[in-house]
């Protein structure tokens, strides 16, 4: 893991009004495992030190990395990396951290990913490293938002096509004209004969209350606690 390594930001997108990638150059990055995530600190003028934690958005890739951030209203962190944070400029950051909530390709058996809001994050980590792998195991990813200005990653989320993979979209609160499904929180329906749901290993992360309401739905529905790995914030 090693101590504080310097960061340096190269790249901001929008995925959401409030959704951020922030893509950092840190030299003699060890490489990291799909679900990990890192501390990231910034010290002010006057010496003052504030960390947090965020999520990498994509497999190891030489010395980049990529996080996403979700500003929260009257944070110390998240609105200043979002938006107010200057390209070029530099932050410390300390990782990779985490060894439960991973997954890689060499993992056998289904794979399904349960994702409330910017809980999309390490999910996508582990999708693009699915996406690019030579499995042919099943994957699913079931992905809930309020509606469908929430969608992170939604053009590439569009385009990904394996004929493995099934991604389904669920929204809580407004549903577009297409959509098959109202607008309504996730139920036990909707985890209940997912393509990849038997024998799965389960990834679920997003907020509190909805990290612990699909565990529920998941055991509900006959999966077995030892295969269901979550991670939450909030």
């Amino acid at each position: 893991m090693g101590g504080w390594r310097r960061a340096r930001l190269t790249e901001r997108t929008a995925q959401t009004a409030t959704g951020r990638t922030l893509t950092f150059e840190v030299p003699r990055w060890p490489g990291h495992l799909p679900g990990q995530h890192v501390d990231v600190r910034l010290t002010a003028a006057d010496g003052y030190q504030a960390v947090r934690s965020y999520s990498l958005a994509a497999p190891a890739d030489t010395d980049r990395i990529e996080l996403g951030v979700q500003a929260v209203d009257g944070g110390e962190v998240s609105p200043y990396l979002a938006d107010d944070l200057p390209v070029d400029a530099d932050v410390e950051v300390k990782g990779p951290l985490g060894g439960w909530f991973v997954w890689t390709p060499q993992e056998p058996g289904p794979l399904l990913l349960i994702a409330g809001g910017s809980g999309i994050v390490p999910l996508m980590a582990m999708l693009r490293a699915r996406l690019a792998s030579t499995s042919t195991e099943p994957c699913t990813l079931l992905y809930s938002v309020r509606g469908p200005d929430e969608v992170w990653y939604a053009a590439e989320l569009d385009s990904a096509h394996d004929q493995h993979l099934r991604i389904l979209r669920l929204y809580t609160r407004l549903a577009p004209d297409h959509s098959e499904r109202p607008a309504g929180r996730i139920t036990k329906a909707d985890v209940v004969d997912l393509p990849s749901a038997e024998g799965a290993r389960c990834y679920v992360c997003g907020p509190t209350g909805f990290v612990e309401h699909v565990s529920a739905l998941l055991l509900a529905a006959g999966h077995a606690p030892d295969q269901i790995r979550t991670e939450r914030f909030g």
